[in-house]
């Protein structure tokens, strides 16, 4: 299989590409990531901002994490499909929302964040590492880990 992947929002009208894969795909049980997915949790694709490009017209929601970092949300002005995030402590970095992927099966998530905020009927794989908050070390760390 070749390196990269694709994906797009529900209408279409906002897609993107990746020439890399994944560095790490996790899945978020922050309330932030629940209500901004719509669903019990987020599960976010780590790749680098140099390997990504998007096309056509989207729109973006600032907010601060727990951190106090501020995490800027994107999604399709037009269907409100999330595609992505970025993180401010986290620069050249994008966190792809795995649900806008064209062929899911291109990622593995490889833990499980923020549990203890999760809810009750969500799902938690008992196979991955899962943390109750962020990791210590955070997720750069996490990140450099598996790159």
């Amino acid at each position: 299989m070749a390196d990269g992947f694709k994906g797009a929002c529900l209408c279409g009208q906002l897609s993107y590409e990746s020439t890399k894969n994944a560095i790490l795909a996790a899945h978020c049980q922050c309330v932030d990531c629940r209500k901004s997915s719509g669903t019990g949790h987020g599960t976010h694709v780590v790749i680098t901002e140099d390997a990504f490009t998007i096309t056509g017209k989207e729109t973006s929601y600032d907010h601060p994490a727990d951190s106090g970092n501020i995490v800027s949300r994107v999604f399709c002005p037009i269907c409100g499909c999330p595609a992505y995030s970025k993180n401010s402590a986290m620069s050249g970095m994008i966190f792809v929302r795995a649900s806008s992927l064209d062929d899911p099966s291109v990622i593995e998530p490889g833990m499980v964040v923020y549990t203890a905020s999760a809810a009750p009927w969500d799902y938690i794989d008992p196979e991955l590492p899962a943390f109750a908050g962020m990791p210590e070390g955070g997720p750069k760390q996490a990140i450099e880990e598996n790159s």
